[in-house]
């Protein structure tokens, strides 16, 4: 234990070992509730590769993934019998290459959470197309009546519908909205009751 102690507090080692002690800590307060998850993403900026993911997540694996590579370089340096100029030259050159391994080893893991932290889509009325609905005017024509429809999500809303053909849609009669005029803004609808 005491060789993985001096290892991660070995430089360039040592500069990784603090930020990840701060993202346990951060992941240890998200458990608890007392941080949210769900913050911005890495934008246009320096993180412009990590987009699509909350950046909290981004940061955790970059700096994860860096320390291990930085922690694997040091163990390497310690290995070796080195005069201090070069051991501090070495380890420059082992923190950019931790760093450099660390973003590829990010970004292979963002790339597919993309999918799973991508943008939600906005509602449509289109959407209501296929759903049953219930007549809540006193008749529907091919000019007027409206009607009582739930959404995915269990809400419900009052939509203008029209019937292409005669019948005898009244309050109360269900029907289906099996397209959406968008330029009139109205469902087209037909019984349900064969």
């Amino acid at each position: 234990m005491g060789g993985f102690v001096t290892a991660a507090l070995g430089f360039p080692a040592v500069l990784f070992s603090f930020l990840l002690i701060v993202v346990i800590g951060y992941w240890l307060l998200a458990l608890l509730g007392a941080v949210d998850v769900d913050d911005f993403d890495g934008g246009d900026g320096l993180l412009a590769g990590f987009g699509g993911v909350p950046l909290s997540i981004s940061l955790s694996l970059l700096i994860a993934f860096t320390w291990f590579a930085s922690l694997a370089g040091t163990v390497l340096l310690d290995d070796l019998e080195l005069s201090t100029p070069s051991r501090i030259g070495l380890g420059a050159g082992v923190l950019v290459v931790a760093l450099v391994l660390g973003t590829l080893g990010t970004r292979v893991i963002v790339v597919p959470l993309r999918r799973v932290f991508g943008p939600a889509r906005e509602p449509s009325r289109k959407d209501f197309v296929g759903r049953a609905a219930v007549i809540r005017t006193s008749s529907v024509t091919h000019d007027f009546g409206q009607a009582e429809v739930a959404a995915a999500d269990g809400s419900t809303a009052i939509v203008d519908v029209r019937q292409a053909g005669q019948g005898n849609l009244t309050a109360g009669s269900r029907v289906v909205l099996y397209d959406y005029d968008s330029e009139r803004e109205f469902f087209w609808v037909e019984s349900l009751d064969i």
